[in-house]
């Protein structure tokens, strides 16, 4: 069965904006029990703020580390689903379910088999 991240993007809150997404748990614990139910869930992750972030980059074999997200934007990466869903039309369905997408957005990526990657 193909699997498909599902990225999730929302702007970053102040604390008392943060209570409310909070109150949303009941909601995404919902969604994500009927993905583990269904056998869909593969993995699902919450990520730490963008200020804990990290960002490595590799130039001329030496590595240069910076602070923060590689992009500034207003929507961060905050966390994922890793689903396995029998087509993309599947996965679209479920990432319309997650609470986020009314505030957010939800990218939906397929994987790739990597070893079906053949290197010339």
């Amino acid at each position: 069965m193909p699997g498909y991240m599902l990225l999730l993007y929302a702007p970053e809150v102040e604390a008392t904006q943060q209570a409310e997404r909070d109150a949303e748990m009941p909601l995404w614990n919902e969604v994500t029990q009927s993905l583990r139910d269904a056998g869909l869930l593969v993995s699902v992750g919450r990520l730490h703020p963008v200020a804990r972030a990290t960002t490595v980059r590799v130039r001329d074999g030496e590595a240069d580390l910076t602070d923060g997200p590689f992009a500034v934007t207003k929507e961060v990466l905050g966390g994922y689903y890793l689903l396995d869903c029998a087509d993309l039309d599947e996965a679209l369905e479920h990432a319309a379910r997650l609470p986020l997408s009314r505030y957010g957005s939800v990218e939906v990526r397929p994987m790739m088999d990597v070893d079906s990657v053949t290197t010339p």
